[in-house]
């Protein structure tokens, strides 16, 4: 009967951890972070595909943009082409599990991505040691920038551009949201979910939406592990709101139907009460999530380069005084 027993607890411990949601982080160390004209070679030889706008001249700054969940590295193929027209040099690269980069569809971890931002800074600061780095985050690529921000070993860099990041944490999430996510997480975590249904408008861009939907490197349904794996994320990126010190520029659509305004507002209240002279908030009236590609995207192209060239100057747009209209009848 003894024996029983212990054979149950066995198998019932074995049913647990099979049922756990998982994380798949990179390898052992191989060789030394490189750069390839294509690619990003990282430390455990995972190959990262690598998205390049270089300028005509001598760039007079260089900027990394982070693309957001279930997108890929292309999502900066016209705002890259715009910056490089202005003397930056651009990169974007495939994180890992996303567009053609090593185990797609699988989460390596935060502590995995932000790694993986902060050896591509330091490659880039060797090649371009004269000029100043910027890190651009669109959404989930936002909140990787915030928590690699927070790491002792971060290279340093003159600012970070956070575009509608991912700071839907879960303590702002109702109670049946995190609960519901939870059980499926831990008695499910293959499951494929999609976004269908739901009546979400990520973008006015109709034509890029339909575009996204024919490209095959963007991903159409997530596994809920991964989904778990980002409010991980999430969870970090909104609480390093008072320990965020660098030189930032937010930018954020009033129309955004994928991140609320509510966790939104309270992390840039918060992000506001330190350092404040170094914060700029643009908030744009007509601007849904996807900023960077919507049909008012040149709008926040121009104030990027602006704040870049000039800041803490008035962007052009006008769209931080609207922000601080809008952050001061919120509080």
């Amino acid at each position: 009967m003894k024996l029983q027993y212990k054979l149950i607890a066995t198998l019932l411990v074995i049913l647990q951890s099979a049922c756990m949601p998982m994380t798949y982080p990179p390898g052992a160390k191989t060789n030394a972070a490189q750069l390839s004209e294509n690619a990003f070679l990282t430390e455990d030889g995972a190959s990262l595909p690598l998205r390049r706008w270089l300028p005509n001249q001598e760039p007079h700054a260089v900027m990394i943009a982070l693309h957001g969940f279930n997108d890929y590295s292309r999502f900066f193929d016209l705002p890259g082409a715009y910056f490089s027209q202005q003397g930056i040099a651009c990169f974007a690269y495939d994180q890992r599990g996303f567009g053609a980069a090593p185990q797609r569809g699988l989460w390596a971890g935060n502590e995995a991505y932000a790694k993986d931002l902060k050896d591509l800074t330091r490659l880039l600061k060797q090649r371009y040691p004269k000029q100043p780095i910027y890190l651009l985050g669109e959404s989930m690529g936002g909140a990787i920038v915030i928590t690699a921000m927070q790491q002792t070993d971060m290279p340093e860099v003159a600012g970070i551009i956070l575009a509608a990041p991912a700071l839907w944490a879960r303590s702002t999430m109702p109670w049946y949201q995190t609960s519901l996510l939870w059980t499926l997480a831990h008695s499910l975590p293959w499951l494929t979910l999609t976004g269908s249904g739901l009546g979400v408008v990520a973008s006015d861009n109709i034509d890029m939406l339909r575009a996204m939907g024919r490209d095959p490197l963007v991903i159409k349904g997530t596994r809920v592990e991964t989904v778990y794996g980002l409010t991980d994320l999430m969870d970090a990126a909104y609480d390093s709101a008072t320990s965020l010190h660098a030189n930032t520029l937010m930018l954020y659509g009033e129309k955004d139907e994928v991140i609320p305004k509510e966790p939104t507002y309270t992390f840039l209240q918060q992000m506001l009460a330190t350092d404040a002279a170094e914060k700029t908030v643009a908030i744009y009236q007509q601007g849904y999530h996807m900023l960077l590609r919507d049909v008012q995207a040149p709008t926040a192209w121009k104030d990027i380069v602006a704040w870049i060239g000039a800041s803490p100057g008035q962007l052009p747009s006008g769209a931080d005084n609207r922000a601080r209209q809008l952050l001061l009848t919120s509080g």
